[in-house]
C-alpha cells in the first residue's frame, strides 16, 4: 500500500505541474509569416489566433490568390511552431511519451 500512495502522490504532482504548463503555454506567442514577411500571424500556445498582420503591400486586387496562400502559409507555420513549442514544454514531463488528448 505504501507504494501505490507514493504513486498517486507523484501522479498529483504531475497533474498539477501539467496544468501550470498548459496554462503558461496560454501566455506565450509564437509567429508564422509568409511572402518575406508581409503576412504574419501570432498564436498563442493554446492554438487562439491574437493577431494577422498584412502589409499593404501585400494587397493586389488582381492577384487576391496569392494574398490568400500567404495568409494560409503564414497561419500554417504558427500552428507547426505551437505543435513544437507544446511538444517541447510538455514533452519534459511526460519523457516523451505521446499521451492522447494531452496535445
Amino acid at each position: 500500500m505504501k507504494n501505490m500512495n507514493q504513486m498517486m502522490k507523484q501522479m498529483k504532482k504531475m497533474q498539477a505541474q501539467m496544468a501550470k504548463a498548459q496554462e503558461e503555454l496560454g501566455e506565450k506567442e509564437v509567429e508564422g509569416t509568409a511572402g518575406g514577411g508581409v503576412v504574419k500571424v501570432t498564436m498563442n500556445g493554446h492554438k487562439q489566433v491574437l493577431a494577422v498582420e498584412i502589409d499593404p503591400e501585400a494587397v493586389d486586387p488582381e492577384d487576391v490568390e496569392m494574398l490568400q496562400d500567404m495568409v494560409t502559409a503564414a497561419f500554417n507555420e504558427a500552428m507547426k511552431k505551437v505543435d513544437d513549442l507544446v511538444a517541447k514544454d510538455l514533452g519534459k514531463m511526460t519523457g516523451g511519451l505521446n499521451i492522447p488528448g494531452l496535445f
